[in-house]
């Protein structure tokens, strides 16, 4: 079946309004057949007098703009960011915006997600209507409101926000000029008013209606940098204030009428399966109604949380391990090194020059193995899902980085059809990739809202299925346990000349193992493996463990030339200007090679995650116990522009915390099939009292934006260890920190000692 098949046929009015402004997914946008997005969207959204004008935004009769983002609130800001870009175009009064999150409707579908599979490619200035009209339907039919990889602003805002703004903004003012007969060059916008030389005006909220019947323009005009008044202010975010006075609906918040609610005991060892269960006793016990069997274990179901919680841990059940009780982290290690040794079933990551020859004229080889273990999400809100099934329709609440995408799945596991669900997106208590729903083919493994789903058919009620601590820790869908091999030639002053990396496990994002260093020859490459652990997205993604990696392993090689390792960098990143703007300034600005109190270093490390570079420089102490404190971080970051500097600041640090605690302490170890930590007394936080002062600067390149919520994290597990090295002369390579025994050697030995 052909393309044009498979979408139907558009009319002419479709394609003049798709190839207007697909790409800021104007609601007098694209459709097919039917009602166009712009008529879904003012059934959906608009009350009495009020009127949508774009997918995202709706202008109310007391002059309010209503600005609708497809993405979560998880306490990055990204509401508010993204309200700001199209604030901006539109030339709004920001005191007159509420920004608000997206309902889970198929109108707002993120197309402006489909330009991450066209990084780097230019398309013709003629064909990026049809582009991203394209783009809608393949997002609408994966009912993809996602968020996650840093895309929020660098995607959505960029291909969405700013240019529903100005064509919005555009529409309002020929509408204002048709009224008063005069050229629309002659109006200008401002402060959500237009006005003419003449002295007339009108409010956006007067002109909307007129604006409705215009079409967009097909390339809205966007303003320069220099012309900004809302973006590039520290702006206060709208979640907060609700934050702060504890009316803020998180999905654990829920309360329904006649509400149920559901624990399940969990297999404790991964893969198992349900062979049998006693639920006669269970179901005397007071409070509990039912029993409900669901992948690896059994849900119980009572009138309030902790009797369903008691019930579930005092259950009798028989599993099928299938074997799998023999997983350990000294047997999944020892298959990785396996993979990694098979050279002929590795996979091409990078293959540039010739590898192998230049290794072999190099006046030295240095090898090192470095490894990271599996990491827990540790959301301060655990895993929960309410659902109430009457019929075939169903009602959803919960906190999800995917809205469609949960309420598709929801609808897939209940079997029932999407338009019967309905989902109702709340604020979510964290996120970092463990509210993502399943998606075949990425993460496959049953969640919260296929238990729910499961469980919520069995029962005449709203249902919550909560998870307690024990079982969000022992039954995440972790970050992966990896290994890495390395192996370099050196020429005789010490400089890389062939650089080998051999890796397990290739994750996203594609380029999180890349150098950025002057080498040249390069054979980077990757062994695949599979295990029965849950695998899932976790904070910066693969590039939490490629930077601590290669990161520290430049720091070895500095080492080994006898050259400080942020002066040893600066010569090897000579090519990349931005990069090396990044790591100067950082040097700069946290002292580097100025003196420091006995028993102190500084350590740095720096990483491009999502077209954002970011360099870091920890100031470490180590006690003579072996105790590791960081003192202080300075982080530099060239994210391209920066929209809310309050928010984005607030990201890198939240990325540093992050990145630190599992540094420091993070740790999933396997035995016997089983996760064996349980909560914060062994899967520890940072905590304020360990927490580092971070200063954060900003370098405003003007290069394309970059993503915030995830570049701070990559960097600091490479910088703090390479400052502990620095004061104990030991070397990290595996990692958390709180595993080894980190008492300062001294005197020659610090100095010389791997």
């Amino acid at each position: 079946m052909s393309i044009r098949e498979k979408l139907g046929n558009p009319t002419r009015r479709q394609l003049i309004v798709a190839g207007g402004l697909a790409s800021g997914g104007l609601l007098l946008g694209y459709a097919f057949s039917g009602p166009s997005r712009n008529e879904l969207a003012q059934r959906d959204l608009a009350g009495k007098g009020e009127q949508v004008l774009a997918t995202w935004i709706k202008i109310s009769p007391d002059n309010t703009t209503t600005i609708y983002v497809p993405h979560s609130e998880m306490g990055q800001g990204v509401i508010t960011a993204l309200a700001m870009m199209a604030a901006e175009e539109m030339e709004a009064d920001w005191s007159l915006v509420r920004p608000e999150q997206a309902p889970a409707e198929q109108e707002f579908a993120n197309e402006s997600l489909g330009h991450n599979f066209t990084d780097g490619i230019v398309i013709p200035r003629m064909l990026e209507g049809v582009t991203d009209a394209v783009f809608l339907k393949a997002m609408q039919f994966m009912h993809a409101q996602i968020t996650g990889g840093s895309s929020s602003v660098r995607m959505t805002g960029e291909y969405g926000m700013r240019p529903a703004g100005a064509a919005v903004k555009d529409m309002l003012i020929r509408a204002a000029a048709r009224r008063w007969n005069v050229p629309a060059s002659e109006c200008v916008a401002k402060l959500s008013t237009v006005s003419h030389p003449s002295g007339k005006s009108a409010t956006y909220a007067e002109l909307a209606a007129d604006a409705a019947e215009l079409s967009p323009p097909s390339h809205p005009v966007l303003k320069a940098k220099a012309d900004y008044t809302i973006v590039g202010q520290p702006v206060a975010r709208y979640d907060i204030p609700a934050k702060v006075d504890g009316s803020t609906i998180y999905g654990i918040d829920v309360r329904q009428p006649g509400q149920l609610y559901a624990a399940i005991r969990f297999a404790p060892t991964f893969g198992s399966e349900v062979v049998s269960y006693d639920e006669a006793p269970i179901l005397k016990r007071r409070g509990v109604r039912k029993l409900v069997k669901v992948p690896g274990g059994v849900a119980v179901i009572a009138d309030n949380f902790w009797r369903a919680k008691e019930a579930a841990a005092a259950l009798e059940v028989k599993f099928d391990t299938k074997g799998n009780e023999k997983l350990s982290m000294k047997s999944l290690y020892a298959d990785q090194d396996a993979k990694l040794a098979d050279e002929d079933a590795s996979k091409k990551d990078v293959e540039l020059g010739d590898a192998k020859a230049a290794m072999e004229k190099a006046a030295k080889v240095k090898q090192a193995t470095y490894r990271v273990p599996f990491l827990a999400h540790a959301c301060m809100e655990p895993m929960n899902c309410t659902a109430h099934i009457t019929g075939d329709k169903a009602e959803v609440w919960m906190g999800t980085q995917d809205a469609l995408g949960t309420r598709a799945r929801f609808a897939e596991i209940a079997g029932l059809k999407f338009e019967n669900v309905t989902l109702h997106p709340l604020m979510l208590g964290g996120g970092f990739g463990r509210r993502v729903p399943v998606r075949p083919g990425f993460f496959e493994f049953p969640s919260e809202i296929d238990f729910a789903a499961l469980i919520a058919k069995e029962v005449d009620a709203p249902v919550q299925l909560l998870y307690t601590r024990e079982d969000d820790i022992q039954h995440d869908a972790y970050r992966i346990a990896v290994t890495s091999n390395f192996k370099v030639g050196l020429d005789d002053k010490g400089k890389p000349v062939a650089w080998a990396n051999r890796y397990m496990l290739k994750d996203d994002p594609a380029g999180a193992a890349h150098i950025p260093y002057a080498v040249p020859d390069q054979s980077i490459r990757y062994a695949e493996g599979q295990s029965v652990v849950p695998r899932g997205p976790w904070r910066s993604v693969a590039h939490s463990q490629h930077t601590f990696f290669k990161e520290s392993f430049m720091d070895e090689l500095a080492h080994e030339a006898g050259i400080d390792p942020f002066e040893y960098r600066r010569a090897l990143l000579k090519g990349n200007p931005r990069h090396l703007a990044v790591l100067e300034m950082a040097a700069e600005k946290a002292g580097w090679g100025t003196p420091l109190p006995r028993g102190r270093a500084r350590g740095i490390a720096i990483q491009e995650a999502f077209k954002t570079i970011v360099a870091e420089v920890a100031e470490v102490s180590v006690s003579d116990s072996g105790e590791v404190k960081v003192h202080h971080v300075t982080a530099v970051v060239d994210c391209g522009n920066v929209i809310n500097p309050g928010t984005a600041a607030r990201q890198v640090e939240s990325g540093i915390i992050y990145g630190l605690t599992a540094a420091l302490y993070g740790e999933i170890s396997v035995a016997n099939g089983a996760v064996e930590q349980s909560n914060f007394p062994d899967y520890q936080m940072v905590t304020f009292a360990d927490a580092p002062s971070i200063d954060v600067h900003f370098i405003e390149s003007g290069a394309r934006l970059g993503g915030m919520g995830e570049p701070g994290t990559p960097p600091i597990a490479a910088a703090v260890s390479n400052a502990v090295f620095a004061i104990t002369g030991k070397r990290i390579r595996e990692l958390p920190l709180k595993n080894h025994d980190l008492t300062p050697l001294s005197g020659k030995m610090a100095q010389t000692a791997e």
